[in-house]
């Protein structure tokens, strides 16, 4: 039987289902031996990346894919990157915290996510959809965005951390 990927609206009341996907995240992504992206330690030990992600969650649109009625992963749309990338110049939709739940992997829900970002992009009548990520570990994730339609703009570096602008014209 094939696994059914739904996209819901999120809200407030989600921040602990996108604490816990990003919590499995960076437990998944340790596993592959990538600790350099978010870390070793999960985002629900750290108050002030909780507050963080509560934050983005509160200036934008939060949506959650589940998997058969499961939270399996997210993303947040905000009209604005975050404050280590400079704005586009022109109306945009950001994605900010895609992520994929450990067990969720392999099943599409990044990219349904991703697609569903460019729909609701596109309905608001904005014309660019951008993304950053982590540009180490061999630029896998760059790659991905860029398997999923995204095209490299900047460049950047956060403290020793890597990282690639992407966008897309929708």
């Amino acid at each position: 039987m094939e696994n059914v990927i739904t996209i819901r609206e999120g809200g407030a009341a989600d921040l602990p289902a996108v604490l816990g996907i990003l919590d499995s995240a960076v437990v998944w992504l340790n596993g592959k031996g990538i600790a350099d992206q978010w870390g070793t330690e999960p985002f629900t030990g750290h108050p002030e990346r909780v507050a963080h992600v509560g934050r983005v969650l509160g200036e934008g649109s939060p949506w959650i894919a589940e998997v058969d009625g499961v939270p399996a992963g997210t993303l947040t749309l905000t009209p604005h990157p975050g404050s280590y990338v400079p704005p586009a110049g022109e109306p945009e939709r950001y994605v900010r915290y895609l992520a994929t739940g450990g067990r969720f992997h392999g099943l599409g829900v990044g990219a349904a996510l991703l697609a569903h970002a460019v729909e609701e992009t596109r309905r608001a009548g904005v014309p660019l959809l951008r993304v950053d990520c982590f540009a180490g570990s061999g630029g896998r994730l760059v790659e991905y965005y860029e398997r999923q339609g995204f095209t490299r703009t900047d460049p950047f570096t956060v403290g020793d951390w890597p990282g690639q602008v992407l966008e897309m014209r929708v």
